[in-house]
């Protein structure tokens, strides 16, 4: 049991029943092999913990983002909650250390395997969960969504203000945005902006919120220009 006091320091979080965060870390290879055909492994809890997440996720973007509309909501909380997001999420907590795999899964190094730890990761939501409410889950959650997004937002590219930088050199140049469509339903309403330098159109741009679509027409702009993105 000193192995999951370990990781238990290194989630945070104490379980009330150790049980839960066993069948947590216990790969289906595990149970298959062992000789109690009754050991649970964590494939029920996965699908138990994907449905967590998809919950905490979701409050936390409505929350966060009041502006956003149904179709920006569901495609930031699908980035969140891939298999690239959720394995790097388990990396952060050595989660391939403590996991518990068959003798012939350890040799493919199974544990190491992406859509094993975002599985595990899962389980582990579901495990915490179960034994401390939605609360603990939230606690536990909560700080690598929001790492996620900060780093999701570092690596974007503000094409508007680059744009009215390279505009500005010139103060002849007089620059507007003008919403010119919008089509869907309400809940993934599409927006169609175009971009007019001096009444020259320059840009075109379509997106589920003026703002992005404001950001395609300004990086249509650019490029026009011959500018390196």
């Amino acid at each position: 049991m000193a192995a999951l006091n370990e990781f238990e320091e290194k989630i945070k979080y104490t379980f009330t029943d150790k049980a839960l965060l066993t069948e947590a870390l216990t790969h289906s290879s595990y149970a298959h092999e062992s000789a109690n055909k009754k050991r649970k492994y964590n494939e029920r809890m996965e699908f138990l913990g994907d449905a967590v997440l998809s919950f905490i996720s979701a409050e936390y973007l409505y929350n966060a983002h009041p502006d956003w509309q149904e179709g920006e909501l569901t495609k930031k909380r699908s980035s969140l909650v891939c298999t690239e997001s959720l394995s790097e999420f388990a990396k952060m907590i050595d989660l391939a250390d403590y996991l518990i795999v068959g003798k012939g899964a350890a040799l493919t190094g199974i544990e190491n395997n992406a859509t094993v730890l975002e599985d595990a990761f899962e389980a582990l939501i579901a495990a915490i969960y179960l034994d401390g409410g939605i609360e603990s889950a939230k606690s536990f959650v909560l700080p690598f969504l929001a790492l996620d997004i900060k780093k999701k937002q570092a690596s974007f590219k503000d094409y508007k203000s680059r744009f009215q930088i390279v505009i500005q050199q010139n103060p002849d140049e007089v620059f507007q945005y003008r919403l010119v469509d919008e089509y869907g339903p309400d809940h993934d309403k599409h927006y169609v902006v175009n971009l007019y330098v001096n009444s020259n159109l320059v840009g075109h741009g379509v997106a589920s919120s003026k703002k992005g679509a404001e950001q395609e027409a300004a990086r249509e702009a650019l490029e026009l220009m011959g500018i390196e993105l």
